[in-house]
């Protein structure tokens, strides 16, 4: 038996039947949930609860973030939003249509993360456009955070259904 096959048989490299790929999908939410706007969302909570410098030290980094993605997002998002379509809609196409099934899992992992971009981009919009610090600005990310958690929870049933679809359509046990 040579080296590659071996590899192969240990590792399973289908999508849903990778343990790999599960813990990249739990890790890549659980990030997305955590970092709100790139502000880790145990500062939101000390800044709420002990005040002074905690306060001051997440309206500085709030600002310092809410003005890269909103700098990104005027300078450079039309071509982003062109580029992440065309590969979301490639993704789509090889995975569903073609079968792939290494495309479909990036696919159902990348369709809501770009949904969560789009929160965070309107979420820095509206944090900016209200001047928002104390209480508003805590809101405002508590809410971002609920609402990546909310996608975050509906992409994993959906991720789940469809692997276990295939797993036991393709009777990869």
């Amino acid at each position: 038996m040579d080296w590659y096959s071996t590899v192969f048989e240990l590792i399973d490299m289908r999508s849903f039947s990778n343990l790999w790929f599960w813990i990249a999908l739990a890790v890549a939410w659980s990030s997305a949930s955590h970092w709100v706007l790139g502000v880790p969302y145990d500062l939101v909570l000390r800044a709420r609860r002990v005040g002074g410098q905690a306060e001051r030290d997440l309206e500085d980094i709030t600002r310092v973030n809410v003005n890269r993605v909103l700098y990104v997002a005027r300078v450079s998002g039309p071509w982003l939003m062109g580029i992440g379509t065309f590969l979301l809609s490639s993704l789509g196409i090889l995975g569903f249509f073609y079968g792939v099934e290494f495309a479909q899992a990036v696919f159902l992992l990348g369709l809501p993360m770009s949904g969560v971009a789009a929160l965070n981009t309107a979420t820095a919009r509206r944090i900016e456009r209200d001047q928002a610090h104390g209480p508003l600005l805590y809101k405002r990310l508590a809410r971002c955070r609920v609402y990546t958690q909310m996608i975050g929870m509906a992409s994993i049933f959906v991720t789940a259904l469809w692997g276990m679809y295939q797993n036991l359509s393709l009777g990869a046990f």
